[in-house]
């Protein structure tokens, strides 16, 4: 009986090694049996997610992530998404920046980021007082201000309150004390006028509608233009009072030039007029054109309309 269940040596090496190689063989079944399973639970997982979006959502929700209303969250931008819906329709009508809600806003075509920022500037402080000021906001074209231009309503009540007295002669002010001139400037009367390029902070002052706020911008805008040539010019001051224009007049202009054959582009655009694009124009023309000996030369560049010119005439020299 022993004999017969003796193994030989040899046959018993034989024997461990198939063993070694089942068990081997097991353990390779098994890890790549459960990567398996779990990328096809993951896979399934991901197809049900895909068909309970599609299913709520429609199918332009596998290209978005969603808030808790539905509403597709888009982190870049507003563009819409061609998914069968129909366009929002724009509907012009009168409205105040300064409180127009979110819900007008958007039916005046503006985009829910645009919305989002006119709250952010009325919420820090910020007043719109010249229909050109909703002109500032952010990605807003000016085809898109063109078309809403004409609808802009700005309340008086969001005007300088320095608009109710332009003048001192206001009975509702109170009147200079003795020995206060230098508070209470005596105003000049009808028919007096105050020379634009020569006048200090001072004199200013004593034109109606003028205090120590547009005296100063008056001399800070004329030292930047290089000297006044046009009394319409104190319309560049924003809300410049109109009734005080009257006041002013220009005797003998003679305003500082610039000339654009020898100025590099940045010193050229550090005068108002020309702003960078002009300033590269005309550096550009320069270059392959040579010495520049009129502005008309620049009329045939978009950067330089005939107003551009006109306006630009006086300052400049060749």
């Amino acid at each position: 009986m022993r004999e017969f269940f003796y193994i030989h040596r040899s046959d018993r090496r034989v024997i461990i090694a198939l063993l070694c190689v089942i068990i081997v063989v097991l353990a390779v079944i098994m890890l790549t049996g459960g990567e398996q399973t779990a990328a096809t639970s993951s896979a399934a997982d991901s197809t049900s997610r895909k068909d309970y979006m599609m299913s709520r959502y429609g199918e332009h929700s596998l290209y978005g992530e969603h808030n808790r209303y539905g509403e597709r969250n888009r982190r870049y931008d507003d563009r819409p998404i061609d998914d069968g819906t129909p366009a929002r329709q724009v509907r012009l009508f009168p409205f105040d920046p300064n409180t127009a809600d979110s819900t007008q806003l958007l039916q005046l075509g503006l985009q829910r980021w645009q919305v989002r920022n006119i709250y952010r500037y009325r919420r820090a402080g910020g007043i719109y007082r010249r229909p050109q000021d909703f002109a500032r906001l952010y990605g807003l074209t000016a085809g898109q201000y063109r078309q809403l231009e004409p609808y802009i309503r700005i309340s008086a009540d969001y005007q300088p309150a320095s608009n109710l007295y332009p003048s001192s002669n206001n009975p509702k002010l109170p009147p200079p004390r003795k020995g206060d001139s230098l508070r209470y400037p005596v105003k000049i009367e009808a028919g007096q006028h105050v020379v634009l390029n020569t006048a200090d902070t001072a004199q200013l002052r004593r034109v109606p509608g003028i205090g120590v706020y547009f005296a100063n911008e008056i001399v800070n805008h004329g030292r930047f233009l290089g000297g006044y040539v046009s009394v319409d010019q104190l319309d560049e001051i924003p809300d410049f009072p109109q009734e005080s224009k009257q006041y002013f007049v220009v005797s003998n202009p003679n305003p500082r030039r610039l000339n654009i054959n020898r100025l590099t582009l940045n010193e050229l655009k550090r005068h108002p007029y020309i702003n960078y694009y002009q300033a590269k124009t005309i550096v550009d023309y320069r270059r392959l054109h040579g010495r520049i000996e009129s502005l008309q030369q620049l009329s045939l560049s978009k950067d330089f309309p005939p107003e551009a010119i006109r306006r630009l005439e006086p300052y400049v020299e060749y």
